[in-house]
């Protein structure tokens, strides 16, 4: 036990003693002198120190040192300031400590209340407004501190669940970036490795025109892949990545290599293109990449058209093939568009064209 320990808990136990002189000292006929109660107050920080670690013990100092204090000077202003000091030592008990803990301290504080109501006032009147006054006080405090340790573990419950969304929501983009960057690259690779098994001994000039596009494909997804690594192992103070974050701009080199798998995009656009925010641009990169990488590998079309639109406010994107329509297979590529899109507000619609093919559209505001 340390020596501050030790120290308060000797004037824990002086504490009834220290408080009867102060008292008996202030004493003025039948009452306490109003100068003398300060320092009595003032008494109630020895007890109080071990209120944090030892609430029980101190608890039972401070109700059996009021009552015997009773027993020798009983006034008034002694009766008001017992039930001041026990009833505060409970709410403070209620707000910090467990629920059966405050029950207990309170049950406690109430029988010695009622029993000096019970012994040391005289006559019936007395003894039962001042066993009401001490129920009343002793239930406010117990219940205003009880509120206050439902307010705190309610907030305690939000801070967790707020937490916990996080989380979810970094995994829930994380897995949208690995799915939209990685789903097409192997879908490219896939489709140009078909390619050239097939030409090899026939056409080696396309086969290696295959080979080319897979090492370019792979290329790029390894960078983007440490790309993500490097931002996902980046704590605070750390520099950002050097590699810029895909975006519209690079829409050119995503028509290309979707042409080497087949697939030709036609990207039009419409309005006066400006900078648009990164998670914008990013997550309308990532949409057309998607939509683009379903056409390739799903559709069975030859070419798809992709509109960008710069509007008041908002950006338009849009892609149409006309393949067979409806089969984009089954993962998870437009529910992480319609994510993205609903995290930036936007609107977003995707399915089959009444003529036939495809269409994918999202509206976001800038």
């Amino acid at each position: 036990m340390s020596v501050r320990a030790v120290l308060a808990w000797a004037a824990a136990f002086a504490f009834p003693c220290l408080l009867f002189v102060v008292l008996m000292d202030g004493r003025s006929g039948t009452g306490v002198g109003w100068g003398v109660l300060p320092a009595a107050f003032a008494l109630m920080a020895v007890p109080a120190l071990l209120l944090r670690r030892r609430a029980g013990p101190s608890l039972v100092l401070l109700v059996l040192g009021w009552a015997a204090l009773g027993a020798s000077v009983l006034t008034w202003e002694i009766g008001y300031l017992k039930v001041l000091v026990d009833d505060t030592t409970v709410g403070m008990l209620a707000a910090a400590r467990r629920r059966r803990v405050a029950v207990g301290a309170a049950g406690t504080a109430l029988a010695v209340h009622l029993a000096c109501s019970a012994f040391y006032l005289h006559g019936p009147d007395a003894q039962v407004r001042s066993m009401a006054f001490a129920v009343l006080a002793l239930v406010a405090a117990f219940l205003t501190g009880n509120s206050v340790r439902e307010r705190r573990a309610h907030a305690a419950a939000l801070r967790e669940r707020a937490t916990v969304q996080a989380v979810t929501a970094e995994r829930l983009r994380i897995a949208r970036e690995l799915h939209d960057m990685v789903a097409h690259s192997i879908g490219i690779i896939a489709i140009q490795a078909g390619v050239g098994g097939r030409v090899i001994d026939t056409q080696p000039a396309e086969a290696r025109k295959a080979l080319h596009a897979i090492e370019e494909t792979s290329r790029e997804t390894l960078s983007g892949l440490r790309r993500m690594l490097g931002a996902l192992r980046r704590t605070d103070g750390d520099p950002a990545p050097l590699d810029p974050a895909p975006g519209l701009a690079d829409l050119e080199r995503l028509a290309a290599s979707a042409l080497d798998a087949g697939v030709r995009v036609d990207v039009r656009w419409r309005g006066e293109r400006r900078p648009l925010p990164a998670e914008v641009d990013l997550s309308a990169f990532r949409i057309v990449q998607e939509a683009v990488t379903n056409v390739v590998r799903h559709a069975d079309a030859a070419e798809c058209r992709v509109t960008v639109g710069y509007g008041a406010g908002e950006l338009s994107v849009e892609v149409v093939d006309e393949g067979r329509g409806g089969a984009v297979g089954a993962g998870y590529g437009l529910v992480g568009m319609r994510e993205r899109v609903g995290l930036l507000r936007g609107q977003f619609t995707a399915g089959p064209r009444p003529e036939g093919g495809f269409r994918v559209a999202a509206r976001i505001p800038t």
